[in-house]
Protein backbone atom coordinates (compact mmCIF):
# COMPACT_ATOMS: atom_id res chain seq x y z
CA UNK A 1 0.00 0.00 0.00
CA UNK A 2 2.74 2.57 1.40
CA UNK A 3 4.16 1.52 -2.20
CA UNK A 4 1.43 2.42 -4.29
CA UNK A 5 0.87 5.45 -2.58
CA UNK A 6 4.48 6.12 -3.03
CA UNK A 7 3.91 5.79 -6.83
CA UNK A 8 1.47 7.90 -7.41
CA UNK A 9 1.68 11.52 -9.31
CA UNK A 10 2.18 14.11 -7.17
CA UNK A 11 3.69 12.15 -4.00
CA UNK A 12 7.28 12.55 -4.96
CA UNK A 13 10.03 15.20 -5.36
CA UNK A 14 11.46 16.05 -8.24
CA UNK A 15 15.38 15.78 -7.60
CA UNK A 16 16.87 19.15 -8.17
CA UNK A 17 19.15 20.36 -11.40
CA UNK A 18 22.83 18.56 -11.02
CA UNK A 19 25.30 21.50 -10.87
CA UNK A 20 27.08 22.08 -14.44
CA UNK A 21 30.40 19.66 -14.65
CA UNK A 22 31.88 22.46 -15.80
CA UNK A 23 31.41 26.06 -12.81
CA UNK A 24 33.82 28.35 -14.27
CA UNK A 25 31.05 30.79 -14.56
CA UNK A 26 29.06 29.70 -11.73
CA UNK A 27 30.27 32.78 -9.41
CA UNK A 28 33.04 35.68 -9.81
CA UNK A 29 35.58 34.56 -7.52
CA UNK A 30 36.48 30.72 -10.18
CA UNK A 31 37.36 32.98 -13.54
CA UNK A 32 39.40 35.87 -11.86
CA UNK A 33 41.65 34.17 -9.73
CA UNK A 34 42.46 31.75 -12.00
CA UNK A 35 42.94 34.02 -14.60
CA UNK A 36 45.09 36.33 -12.21
CA UNK A 37 47.22 33.22 -10.67
CA UNK A 38 47.76 32.32 -14.93
CA UNK A 39 48.47 36.18 -16.30
CA UNK A 40 51.11 36.30 -12.36
CA UNK A 41 52.54 33.61 -13.11
CA UNK A 42 53.47 34.45 -17.09
CA UNK A 43 53.33 37.84 -16.82
CA UNK A 44 57.30 38.17 -15.26
CA UNK A 45 57.87 36.51 -19.10
CA UNK A 46 56.37 38.83 -20.80
CA UNK A 47 58.15 41.41 -19.10
CA UNK A 48 61.11 39.81 -19.86
CA UNK A 49 60.37 39.68 -23.30
CA UNK A 50 59.82 43.75 -23.09
CA UNK A 51 62.95 44.36 -20.81
CA UNK A 52 64.72 42.88 -23.91
CA UNK A 53 63.33 44.49 -26.91
CA UNK A 54 61.65 41.54 -28.45
CA UNK A 55 58.24 43.25 -28.11
CA UNK A 56 58.90 46.73 -29.39
CA UNK A 57 55.53 47.08 -31.07
CA UNK A 58 53.70 47.23 -27.66
CA UNK A 59 51.49 50.14 -26.50
CA UNK A 60 53.02 50.17 -23.33
CA UNK A 61 56.40 49.63 -22.96
CA UNK A 62 59.23 48.84 -20.08
CA UNK A 63 58.18 49.88 -16.30
CA UNK A 64 55.18 51.50 -17.08
CA UNK A 65 53.72 48.60 -18.62
CA UNK A 66 54.79 46.26 -15.71
CA UNK A 67 53.25 48.55 -13.53
CA UNK A 68 50.09 48.95 -15.12
CA UNK A 69 49.54 45.40 -15.50
CA UNK A 70 51.01 44.44 -12.05
CA UNK A 71 47.78 47.13 -10.88
CA UNK A 72 45.33 47.49 -13.22
CA UNK A 73 45.76 43.43 -15.03
CA UNK A 74 46.50 41.45 -11.68
CA UNK A 75 45.43 42.77 -8.96
CA UNK A 76 41.97 44.46 -9.92
CA UNK A 77 41.09 40.70 -11.19
CA UNK A 78 41.52 39.76 -7.68
CA UNK A 79 39.99 42.51 -6.23
CA UNK A 80 36.82 42.07 -8.78
CA UNK A 81 36.54 38.42 -8.56
CA UNK A 82 36.03 39.12 -4.91
CA UNK A 83 33.81 41.75 -4.76
CA UNK A 84 31.42 39.70 -6.85
CA UNK A 85 31.15 36.75 -4.90
CA UNK A 86 31.47 38.93 -1.39
CA UNK A 87 28.80 41.03 -2.19
CA UNK A 88 26.78 38.32 -2.75
CA UNK A 89 26.93 37.52 0.72
CA UNK A 90 26.73 40.91 2.19
CA UNK A 91 23.73 41.62 0.13
CA UNK A 92 21.95 38.18 -0.98
CA UNK A 93 21.23 39.56 -4.13
CA UNK A 94 22.75 37.88 -7.47
CA UNK A 95 26.17 39.64 -8.71
CA UNK A 96 27.19 38.49 -12.68
CA UNK A 97 26.97 34.64 -13.05
CA UNK A 98 26.64 32.96 -16.67
CA UNK A 99 27.41 34.88 -19.40
CA UNK A 100 27.45 38.63 -18.11
CA UNK A 101 30.43 36.82 -15.97
CA UNK A 102 32.49 35.47 -18.89
CA UNK A 103 31.71 38.98 -20.60
CA UNK A 104 33.35 40.46 -17.92
CA UNK A 105 35.82 37.99 -18.23
CA UNK A 106 36.58 38.44 -22.05
CA UNK A 107 36.82 42.37 -21.46
CA UNK A 108 39.95 41.57 -18.76
CA UNK A 109 41.61 39.32 -20.92
CA UNK A 110 40.91 41.38 -24.44
CA UNK A 111 42.81 44.77 -21.83
CA UNK A 112 46.00 42.27 -21.14
CA UNK A 113 46.38 41.71 -25.01
CA UNK A 114 45.53 45.15 -26.41
CA UNK A 115 48.52 46.70 -24.49
CA UNK A 116 51.08 44.25 -26.17
CA UNK A 117 49.74 45.74 -29.32
CA UNK A 118 50.45 49.36 -31.17
CA UNK A 119 46.28 49.88 -31.43
CA UNK A 120 46.73 52.43 -27.68
CA UNK A 121 42.61 54.32 -28.30
CA UNK A 122 41.34 50.63 -28.30
CA UNK A 123 43.36 49.69 -25.43
CA UNK A 124 43.35 52.48 -23.75
CA UNK A 125 39.02 52.15 -23.87
CA UNK A 126 38.55 48.50 -23.11
CA UNK A 127 40.51 48.74 -20.15
CA UNK A 128 39.10 51.66 -18.83
CA UNK A 129 35.71 50.24 -19.37
CA UNK A 130 36.57 47.41 -17.33
CA UNK A 131 36.64 48.46 -13.63
CA UNK A 132 33.37 50.68 -14.27
CA UNK A 133 31.64 47.58 -15.92
CA UNK A 134 32.59 46.17 -12.45
CA UNK A 135 31.62 48.94 -10.37
CA UNK A 136 28.20 48.76 -12.40
CA UNK A 137 28.17 44.92 -11.18
CA UNK A 138 28.08 45.32 -7.70
CA UNK A 139 26.60 48.31 -7.27
CA UNK A 140 23.26 46.89 -8.65
CA UNK A 141 22.82 44.29 -5.23
CA UNK A 142 24.28 46.75 -3.03
CA UNK A 143 22.18 49.32 -3.89
CA UNK A 144 18.83 47.55 -4.52
CA UNK A 145 19.50 45.84 -0.72
CA UNK A 146 20.18 49.29 0.82
CA UNK A 147 23.91 48.25 1.92
CA UNK A 148 25.15 51.69 2.86
CA UNK A 149 27.98 50.05 4.53
CA UNK A 150 29.60 48.82 1.25
CA UNK A 151 28.48 51.77 -0.88
CA UNK A 152 32.53 53.09 -0.95
CA UNK A 153 33.18 49.93 -2.70
CA UNK A 154 31.64 51.30 -5.65
CA UNK A 155 33.33 54.44 -5.33
CA UNK A 156 36.59 52.75 -5.03
CA UNK A 157 36.34 50.67 -8.29
CA UNK A 158 35.34 53.95 -9.93
CA UNK A 159 37.73 55.63 -8.61
CA UNK A 160 40.55 53.15 -9.99
CA UNK A 161 38.30 53.50 -13.46
CA UNK A 162 39.29 57.30 -13.23
CA UNK A 163 42.82 56.57 -12.64
CA UNK A 164 43.06 54.72 -15.14
CA UNK A 165 41.91 56.80 -17.58
CA UNK A 166 43.96 59.50 -16.48
CA UNK A 167 47.01 56.61 -16.69
CA UNK A 168 46.28 56.69 -21.06
CA UNK A 169 45.68 60.30 -20.57
CA UNK A 170 49.22 60.95 -19.32
CA UNK A 171 51.17 58.41 -21.70
CA UNK A 172 49.34 59.66 -24.82
CA UNK A 173 50.02 63.30 -23.66
CA UNK A 174 46.45 64.50 -23.35
CA UNK A 175 46.87 65.43 -20.19
CA UNK A 176 50.24 66.99 -17.95
CA UNK A 177 50.62 64.11 -15.88
CA UNK A 178 53.27 61.36 -15.41
CA UNK A 179 51.49 57.73 -15.76
CA UNK A 180 54.34 57.03 -12.59
CA UNK A 181 52.82 59.88 -11.04
CA UNK A 182 49.10 57.85 -11.59
CA UNK A 183 49.88 54.53 -11.34
CA UNK A 184 51.01 55.53 -7.50
CA UNK A 185 47.74 56.72 -7.27
CA UNK A 186 46.32 53.76 -8.09
CA UNK A 187 48.01 51.83 -5.71
CA UNK A 188 47.62 54.07 -3.09
CA UNK A 189 43.70 52.92 -3.11
CA UNK A 190 44.47 49.58 -3.67
CA UNK A 191 46.55 49.67 -0.43
CA UNK A 192 43.51 51.61 1.15
CA UNK A 193 41.55 48.65 -0.01
CA UNK A 194 43.83 46.56 1.35
CA UNK A 195 44.03 48.14 5.14
CA UNK A 196 40.30 47.96 5.13
CA UNK A 197 39.41 44.87 4.25
CA UNK A 198 42.48 43.70 6.62
CA UNK A 199 41.05 45.21 9.54
CA UNK A 200 37.26 43.48 8.76
CA UNK A 201 38.51 40.36 8.51
CA UNK A 202 41.33 39.23 9.36
CA UNK A 203 40.76 39.10 13.33
CA UNK A 204 37.90 37.07 12.44
CA UNK A 205 39.47 34.47 10.61
CA UNK A 206 42.97 34.57 13.30
CA UNK A 207 40.27 34.04 16.25
CA UNK A 208 38.09 31.31 13.98
CA UNK A 209 41.27 29.47 12.22
CA UNK A 210 43.58 29.55 15.86
CA UNK A 211 41.27 28.63 18.87
CA UNK A 212 42.20 30.50 21.80
CA UNK A 213 43.44 33.38 20.03
CA UNK A 214 42.02 36.92 21.16
CA UNK A 215 42.75 39.08 17.62
CA UNK A 216 41.35 42.36 18.80
CA UNK A 217 40.87 45.95 17.49
CA UNK A 218 40.70 49.18 19.43
CA UNK A 219 38.37 52.02 17.88
CA UNK A 220 40.79 54.85 18.02
CA UNK A 221 43.67 52.46 16.90
CA UNK A 222 41.57 51.71 13.56
CA UNK A 223 40.69 55.50 12.95
CA UNK A 224 44.50 56.51 13.18
CA UNK A 225 45.38 53.62 10.82
CA UNK A 226 43.40 54.03 8.28
CA UNK A 227 43.38 57.95 8.59
CA UNK A 228 47.18 57.95 8.16
CA UNK A 229 46.83 56.11 5.08
CA UNK A 230 44.20 58.75 3.65
CA UNK A 231 47.13 61.35 5.16
CA UNK A 232 49.54 59.61 3.27
CA UNK A 233 48.02 59.64 0.04
CA UNK A 234 46.99 63.60 0.38
CA UNK A 235 50.46 64.15 1.47
CA UNK A 236 52.24 62.14 -1.50
CA UNK A 237 50.19 63.92 -4.18
CA UNK A 238 48.14 67.11 -2.79
CA UNK A 239 50.04 70.37 -4.08
CA UNK A 240 52.83 71.68 -1.25
CA UNK A 241 52.21 68.91 0.70
CA UNK A 242 55.01 66.34 -0.16
CA UNK A 243 57.82 67.49 1.86
CA UNK A 244 55.00 65.80 4.78
CA UNK A 245 55.11 62.88 3.15
CA UNK A 246 58.15 60.65 4.64
CA UNK A 247 56.63 61.66 7.86
CA UNK A 248 53.32 60.46 7.78
CA UNK A 249 54.58 56.82 6.41
CA UNK A 250 56.67 56.60 9.15
CA UNK A 251 53.49 57.78 11.74
CA UNK A 252 51.41 55.14 9.03
CA UNK A 253 54.12 52.42 9.56
CA UNK A 254 53.90 52.91 13.77
CA UNK A 255 49.98 52.29 13.61
CA UNK A 256 49.53 49.51 11.43
CA UNK A 257 52.20 47.88 13.46
CA UNK A 258 50.53 48.43 16.55
CA UNK A 259 47.29 47.54 14.66
CA UNK A 260 49.10 44.01 13.81
CA UNK A 261 49.96 43.60 17.26
CA UNK A 262 46.56 43.28 18.68
CA UNK A 263 46.03 40.44 15.80
CA UNK A 264 48.71 37.90 17.95
CA UNK A 265 50.25 37.02 14.70
CA UNK A 266 52.63 34.71 16.80
CA UNK A 267 50.15 32.44 17.80
CA UNK A 268 49.32 31.52 13.86
CA UNK A 269 52.87 29.79 12.95
CA UNK A 270 50.79 26.27 13.08
CA UNK A 271 48.14 27.33 10.62
CA UNK A 272 49.30 28.23 7.35
CA UNK A 273 45.75 30.00 5.57
CA UNK A 274 46.23 32.09 8.66
CA UNK A 275 50.14 33.41 9.10
CA UNK A 276 50.16 34.10 5.21
CA UNK A 277 48.10 36.80 5.69
CA UNK A 278 49.56 38.33 8.62
CA UNK A 279 53.27 37.96 7.04
CA UNK A 280 51.59 40.11 4.24
CA UNK A 281 50.51 42.31 6.38
CA UNK A 282 53.65 43.24 8.01
CA UNK A 283 55.15 43.64 4.84
CA UNK A 284 52.74 46.52 4.77
CA UNK A 285 54.60 47.94 7.95
CA UNK A 286 57.69 47.31 5.66
CA UNK A 287 55.93 49.26 2.58
CA UNK A 288 55.58 52.63 5.02
CA UNK A 289 58.19 52.17 6.86
CA UNK A 290 60.61 52.18 3.79
CA UNK A 291 58.60 54.54 1.96
CA UNK A 292 59.11 57.85 4.77
CA UNK A 293 62.98 56.34 4.56
CA UNK A 294 63.05 56.82 0.72
CA UNK A 295 61.16 60.19 1.23
CA UNK A 296 64.44 61.12 3.12
CA UNK A 297 66.47 59.67 0.70
CA UNK A 298 67.88 57.05 2.42
CA UNK A 299 66.56 53.71 0.66
CA UNK A 300 65.45 53.25 -2.90
CA UNK A 301 62.21 54.17 -3.58
CA UNK A 302 61.58 50.81 -5.92
CA UNK A 303 62.05 49.11 -2.66
CA UNK A 304 59.09 50.29 -1.18
CA UNK A 305 57.31 49.89 -3.88
CA UNK A 306 58.03 46.05 -4.20
CA UNK A 307 57.83 45.79 -0.73
CA UNK A 308 53.85 46.56 -1.51
CA UNK A 309 53.65 44.54 -4.57
CA UNK A 310 55.19 41.67 -4.36
CA UNK A 311 55.05 41.06 -0.21
CA UNK A 312 51.84 42.73 0.57
CA UNK A 313 49.87 42.73 -2.58
CA UNK A 314 51.42 39.42 -3.92
CA UNK A 315 50.93 37.69 -0.06
CA UNK A 316 47.61 38.84 1.07
CA UNK A 317 46.17 37.92 -2.57
CA UNK A 318 47.46 34.70 -2.72
CA UNK A 319 46.23 33.80 1.14
CA UNK A 320 42.92 35.32 0.29
CA UNK A 321 42.33 33.37 -3.03
CA UNK A 322 43.25 30.41 -1.26
CA UNK A 323 40.85 30.80 1.29
CA UNK A 324 37.85 32.05 -0.30
CA UNK A 325 38.37 29.44 -2.94
CA UNK A 326 38.24 27.02 -0.51
CA UNK A 327 35.58 28.36 1.34
CA UNK A 328 32.85 28.97 -2.00
CA UNK A 329 33.53 25.34 -3.17
CA UNK A 330 32.74 23.62 0.51
CA UNK A 331 36.42 22.47 0.85
CA UNK A 332 38.15 22.43 4.13
CA UNK A 333 39.52 25.98 5.49
CA UNK A 334 42.82 24.55 5.76
CA UNK A 335 46.03 25.17 3.31
CA UNK A 336 48.15 21.82 2.05
CA UNK A 337 51.48 21.37 1.28
CA UNK A 338 51.05 22.82 -1.65
CA UNK A 339 49.65 26.23 -0.66
CA UNK A 340 52.66 26.54 1.90
CA UNK A 341 54.54 25.96 -0.40
CA UNK A 342 53.55 28.50 -2.89
CA UNK A 343 53.31 31.08 0.16
CA UNK A 344 56.35 30.79 1.10
CA UNK A 345 57.64 31.40 -3.17
CA UNK A 346 56.26 34.78 -3.05
CA UNK A 347 57.44 35.93 0.79
CA UNK A 348 61.14 34.30 -0.67
CA UNK A 349 60.12 36.94 -3.57
CA UNK A 350 59.68 39.70 -1.67
CA UNK A 351 62.70 39.24 0.63
CA UNK A 352 65.27 38.57 -2.62
CA UNK A 353 63.36 41.77 -4.58
CA UNK A 354 63.80 44.21 -1.55
CA UNK A 355 66.41 42.75 1.10
CA UNK A 356 68.57 41.25 -1.29
CA UNK A 357 68.73 44.23 -3.56
CA UNK A 358 68.86 46.47 -0.35
CA UNK A 359 71.90 44.43 1.55
CA UNK A 360 73.85 43.27 -1.75
CA UNK A 361 72.93 46.64 -4.50
CA UNK A 362 76.13 44.90 -6.49
CA UNK A 363 74.09 41.69 -7.27
CA UNK A 364 70.82 43.91 -8.40
CA UNK A 365 70.26 41.99 -11.23
CA UNK A 366 70.76 38.81 -10.35
CA UNK A 367 68.08 39.33 -7.31
CA UNK A 368 65.65 40.50 -9.68
CA UNK A 369 65.43 37.74 -11.29
CA UNK A 370 65.44 34.96 -8.43
CA UNK A 371 62.12 37.29 -7.15
CA UNK A 372 61.01 36.71 -10.72
CA UNK A 373 61.51 33.33 -10.58
CA UNK A 374 60.16 32.62 -7.12
CA UNK A 375 57.15 34.41 -7.93
CA UNK A 376 56.30 33.03 -11.23
CA UNK A 377 56.72 29.94 -9.35
CA UNK A 378 54.12 30.56 -6.66
CA UNK A 379 51.08 31.45 -8.78
CA UNK A 380 51.93 28.58 -11.50
CA UNK A 381 51.57 26.23 -8.35
CA UNK A 382 48.54 28.19 -7.66
CA UNK A 383 47.40 27.80 -11.03
CA UNK A 384 47.97 24.21 -11.14
CA UNK A 385 46.06 22.88 -7.56
CA UNK A 386 43.56 25.29 -8.01
CA UNK A 387 42.05 24.60 -12.04
CA UNK A 388 40.14 21.44 -10.92
CA UNK A 389 38.62 23.45 -7.58
CA UNK A 390 37.50 26.44 -9.56
CA UNK A 391 36.25 24.88 -12.50
CA UNK A 392 34.42 21.66 -10.61
CA UNK A 393 31.08 22.19 -9.02
CA UNK A 394 30.85 22.73 -4.91
CA UNK A 395 31.50 19.56 -2.84
CA UNK A 396 28.13 19.77 -1.28
CA UNK A 397 26.62 20.24 -4.77
CA UNK A 398 25.02 23.48 -3.71
CA UNK A 399 25.04 26.39 -6.59
CA UNK A 400 27.73 28.76 -6.46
Amino acid sequence: MQETQARRPGRTTPAPPAPPAFALWQLGFRPFYLLAAIFAALGIGLWALQYSGTMNGAYLQGPLWHGHEMLFGYTLAIIVGFLFTAVRNWTGQPTPTGAPLMAMAALWVAGRLLVLTPWSAVAAVVNVAFPFAAAVGIALPILRSRNARNYFFIGLLALLGVIQLATHAAFAGVVDASPRFTLQLGFDVVLFIMVVMAGRVLPMFTNNGVPGTQATRLPWLEKLALGAIIALFLADHAPGMPALAPTVALVAAAAHAARLSLWQSWRTLGTPLVWVLHVAYAWIVVHLLLRGLAGFGWVAESLALHALTVGGIGGLTLGMITRTARGHTARPLAADGFETTAYLLVFAAALARVFGAMLLPGLYLVWVQLSALLWTAAFGLYAVRYWPVLTRPRLDGKPG
